[in-house]
């Protein structure tokens, strides 16, 4: 316990927190899926989705956050990612050749995690995460009691190409045959290639680190670009779940959070998804916020925690 007047220790966010089971879950098919679990679950349960070429360990420090305030919280690394295995021979290649693979995987993980532990099911989702989750709310998986959603990836930031052109190549990539082959390179082999991807996820330095330093001390874990077939998914995922009408059919309460300045995922995508979503409320933040809201410099991080502990205060309480 700490000393009454002192302040409490910084987080360790690269450790794991002492408490927390890593272990597998295996999806209907018997593929192992990496799983974690933290917290007493006093306040309720929280399963947490994490975005494209992610791994649990970049957010153990909100899964700490929110198991302090009593959450019994569960991430994964999808198939193919992360702890999860690799569909290609590339280990550094994030691939995957239907979506729909992740919504049964999903849907599969969250009705066993539906049905145990007590009190209010909240459900977080970043990015490719977030897409995830309101495609899954859309296609049977079992509906939480409140949502959030952090730079949910509703639209693909494609500039300097137009969209129709993305579509095009990645369309004849796949007819070329080449669906499993990295669609881009992701060189950080230099101080500045650091400092330009660092740019596009986060404003602070120390948590970009942790991410390479993971990546340096679990090989295993890192991952590059997506394939070829990943991006193709990615335009008719996005495209049909933001023109489709399902997406005026989800009835949880639902919060969004994203970045005006974002270059991963399209903003624009995000206000037009939300506007038809009822009763779904969203924030965006200008550009003090890049892509991972939840691993920005602390103003931010700490605005979007307080933002979702009041929203699920409120809604599920």
């Amino acid at each position: 316990m700490d000393s009454p007047g002192l302040p409490a220790p910084a987080f360790d966010r690269r450790a794991w927190p002492e408490g927390g089971v890593l272990d597998y879950w295996l999806a209907p098919d018997g593929w192992p899926i990496r799983r974690y679990r933290l917290g007493s679950g006093e306040r309720g349960r929280m399963l947490v989705l994490n975005g494209r070429g992610d791994m649990i360990e970049k957010y153990l420090e909100v899964i700490h956050h929110w198991a302090q305030r009593g959450w019994a919280v569960t991430a994964f690394d999808w198939r193919g990612q992360g702890g999860s295995g690799r569909l290609t021979d590339d280990p550094m290649c994030g691939h995957i050749g239907d979506f729909g693979v992740w919504i049964e995987d999903f849907r599969a993980l969250a009705t066993e995690w539906r049905g145990g532990g007590q009190g209010p099911s909240v459900m977080l989702g970043h990015s490719m995460g977030g897409h995830m989750l309101l495609r899954g709310l859309t296609q049977g998986v079992p509906p939480p009691d409140a949502a959030v959603t952090v730079a949910p990836m509703l639209g693909l930031h494609s500039a300097p190409l137009p969209r129709w052109l993305a579509v095009g190549i990645a369309r004849g990539m796949m007819l070329l045959g080449q669906g499993e082959r990295q669609a881009w390179t992701q060189k950080e082999d230099s101080e500045r290639l650091r400092r330009i991807r660092q740019q596009r996820l986060t404003h602070d330095p120390d948590r970009y680190a942790d991410e390479l330093w993971w990546r340096d001390h679990s090989r295993g874990i890192a991952l590059g670009p997506p394939s070829w077939a990943w991006v193709d998914q990615a335009l008719r995922s996005t495209h049909d779940l933001a023109e489709g009408e399902a997406i005026a059919r989800i009835g949880v309460p639902l919060l969004i959070l994203a970045a005006q300045a974002d270059r991963l995922v399209s903003t624009s995508a995000i206000r037009r998804v939300a506007a038809r979503i009822p009763g779904a409320r969203l924030h965006v933040y200008g550009r003090e916020a890049a892509h991972e809201i939840l691993r920005e410099s602390d103003p931010v991080r700490l605005d979007a925690l307080a933002r979702i502990d009041a929203f699920l205060d409120e809604v599920a309480p």
